[in-house]
């Protein structure tokens, strides 16, 4: 008879639910598989956990766990769920940690001022993966530039006039400048704005190694200068163009905030207007240039390899350029930042030292939400922290649509 090991798939178990409670490791290559295997389990605690519960059923129901050892099997698959439940509460238990940082930053009559601008769009919708294609029609699969790579959805709600001026955001997103897969990422969110009366429009760009940068931050300007030209044939308001993004997203919403119309990123398009009136970058990298720190020689190794493909030694300056941290001005639009506490990818301390720059220079409000215990592509799922975030992004994106009137 077939050895099942039951006691070693159960220590796995266990080490999968610590690892969500708390990454195992935080410095070098090994945050890679610490972060695949913890972020998905985090997030869907509740859909592991059941997973789970229904195959030990099963194993148990063939003989699994009879015997001294089967026991200890059993026991430590039943921390595991434990381990996960717990997890569950304590994202459940976060909101505060979303919108704490708005009330702060923005005053207490944000809420009021943000919620005056929502009564004028219905509210409410199902925050899932499958919910696209409620919001995007074939017409709405649109081409903004001359490259392969450059095509997005425009999502929206069926209703919405197409002479009408729906405020926009753009979604730029992650996969460390390899990958900028416009499905399935920020579903969550793209949903609870499209619900709200929203306009977004969800992109995706050159990547790496294929190209080299600075090919991916000149497509999201080629993006906006689209969106800016062409947006109000959707029935969106081309006055009123936010953005945000996570991960390479983040970094790439942040620079394209801080650099509007800049013409050494808008090649054959220098006089499009790029401006955006807010901007919410999420868990970004914000500095390409810092050489020491948790992670830091790893990650300006495949920078030069791979994205910029030029030695830092040699081309400092383009390292510099590519940092959203060196673009802080007094002039720049408002901020939300989002990083969690326990992304394994890219450290909260950058997050923050990211968040001191904007503050000290920025005359526009920054807020800024560290969300305890959150791994890196927190608001992927459709979890507590998904729907925290879309909520929060919600908000203040409100509140600056109604400040401008």
């Amino acid at each position: 008879m077939r050895r099942r090991h039951p006691l070693l798939r159960s220590i796995a178990e266990l080490l999968n639910a610590a690892n969500a409670v708390q990454p195992l490791g935080r410095e070098g290559y090994v945050t890679i598989p610490v972060f695949f295997l913890g972020w998905p389990t985090g997030e869907a605690a509740p859909v592991v956990a059941g997973a789970s519960m229904v195959d030990a059923a099963r194993r148990g129901l063939r003989g699994d766990f009879a015997g001294t050892r089967g026991k200890v099997a059993l026991g430590l698959t039943a921390l595991s769920w434990a381990a996960l439940g717990f997890v569950y509460y304590r994202n459940a238990k976060s909101q505060e940690c979303f919108e704490g940082p708005l009330r702060e930053t923005l005053g207490d009559d944000y809420a009021a001022v943000a919620a005056e601008e929502r009564r004028r769009r219905r509210g409410g919708v199902l925050r899932t993966s499958w919910a696209r294609r409620q919001y995007v029609k074939k017409d709405d699969v649109i081409r903004y530039g001359p490259h392969r790579a450059n095509v997005a959805d425009v999502w929206h709600r069926g209703d919405l006039p197409r002479d009408g001026k729906a405020p926009v955001l753009l979604q730029v997103p992650g996969g460390a400048w390899a990958i900028g897969m416009r499905r399935p990422q920020a579903y969550p969110l793209m949903t609870h704005m499209a619900e709200r009366g929203w306009i977004i429009v969800s992109m995706a760009y050159r990547v790496s190694p294929r190209n080299t940068w600075p090919a991916h931050i000149v497509d999201v300007k080629r993006a906006l200068a689209w969106i800016k030209e062409n947006i109000a044939d959707h029935g969106g308001d081309p006055d009123f163009v936010a953005i945000t993004g996570g991960s390479a997203g983040g970094h790439l919403t942040a620079l394209a905030a801080l650099t509007p119309n800049d013409p050494q990123w808008q090649p054959g398009f220098e006089d499009a207007d790029t401006s955006v009136v807010a901007a919410v970058p999420i868990y970004g990298r914000y500095d390409w240039f810092t050489r020491e720190g948790s992670g830091r020689p790893e990650f300006i190794a495949i920078l030069q390899r791979y994205i910029v493909k030029k030695r830092f030694t040699e081309h400092r300056t383009v390292y510099l350029d590519a940092s959203p941290i060196t673009k802080v001005r007094a002039d720049a639009p408002p901020f939300f930042v989002l990083h969690g506490t326990d992304d394994s990818i890219i450290p909260v301390q950058e997050g923050r030292a990211f968040v001191e720059a904007l503050k000290k220079t920025s005359d526009s409000p920054v807020a800024y939400a560290e969300i305890p215990h959150a791994q890196h592509a927190f608001d992927f799922f459709g979890s507590p922290h998904g729907d925290y975030t879309a909520t929060a992004v919600a908000h203040f994106l409100d509140w600056v649509k109604a400040k401008r009137g």
